[in-house]
């Protein structure tokens, strides 16, 4: 018997890049309303804003779907209370997004893996590589909203989403008080204007401490940075959230915190974010 005899040539076949792009476009044409949430920098719950955004979209009654784009920090699985659903593929090979509360299709890396801690090690490329991979061969169907978690930093995998996503609606850029974070979240605003993508508004995380006994409002973090923020880049804080014990409770639990204390001060101000963005966008001409 030769040494090739009882073997089966398996084939691969490889997509160039491009083809990919083209793909992607025309998967994500579905959704009238794209926008990226970016902070720069982690640390400033850019992912908590992401994924309860999306959650009160669908609140007030939007398609909406949630692209965890932080390859290497994936948490919006987490923050959903899903970690433990896994994409699946159709007989066609095309990706199925994970069904998350309220409806919101979801993907994201994490949900691939073989366990939420299990690291991601790749180089840049590589990393691009596979979100031009997810947009091109996820099953994104249509709807009102794509939200896109964008991963930290100004590097391969945001420029990949930036090159590539059709008609990106704006960018809603999240900060925390503080200097560092001005400076850093700042890289993110010159990211966009540089990407020719219109800058929606700022959203000021962990903004205050309202005390629950007394109501007394403390800065614990520092000053406030949104407003620096909006008006060096000619824009409006449209939220800000102040720091919530509960937001940990909920997540401990596996339970999304804007659904569990809907009338809670840092849930009312994710609905407001919400409301806002309808309004900037919606009335857009």
């Amino acid at each position: 018997m030769s040494s090739g005899e009882g073997f089966r040539e398996k084939k691969f076949r490889f997509t160039p890049p491009f083809a990919l792009q083209e793909q992607a476009k025309k998967r994500l044409v579905g959704y009238k309303y794209k926008v990226l949430v970016m902070s720069g920098k982690g640390g400033v719950g850019k992912s908590f804003v992401s994924s309860m955004l999306a959650l009160a979209l669908a609140m007030k009654d939007r398609r909406v779907a949630l692209f965890d784009a932080d390859v290497y920090g994936s948490s919006v699985p987490l923050l959903l209370g899903i970690q433990g659903a896994r994409h699946y593929a159709d007989e066609e090979g095309n990706i199925l997004p994970v069904e998350g509360p309220l409806g919101v299709k979801v993907v994201a890396v994490n949900l691939m893996l073989d366990a939420p801690d299990v690291p991601v090690i790749w180089r840049g490329p590589l990393a691009s590589r596979a979100i031009l991979e997810l947009m091109a061969r996820v099953s994104w169907g249509e709807g009102d909203y794509l939200v896109v978690d964008m991963p930290p930093g100004t590097g391969d995998v945001a420029i990949t989403i930036a090159q590539t996503m059709p008609s990106i609606t704006g960018a809603i850029l999240v900060t925390a008080p503080g200097t560092l974070s001005e400076v850093v979240v700042a890289k993110a605003a010159n990211f966009a204007a540089n990407s020719r993508i219109r800058l929606l508004g700022v959203v000021e995380n962990m903004a205050y401490f309202k005390c629950p006994h007394c109501g007394r409002v403390t800065n614990i973090m520092g000053g406030s940075t949104g407003e620096v923020l909006a008006a060096k880049y000619g824009v409006t804080v449209i939220g800000r959230i102040p720091l919530d014990p509960e937001v940990n409770e909920y997540l401990d639990r596996g339970v999304p915190y804007l659904l569990a204390r809907r009338d809670g001060e840092a849930a009312k101000a994710i609905i407001e974010v919400a409301e806002k963005l309808i309004s900037l966008v919606e009335t857009t001409k």
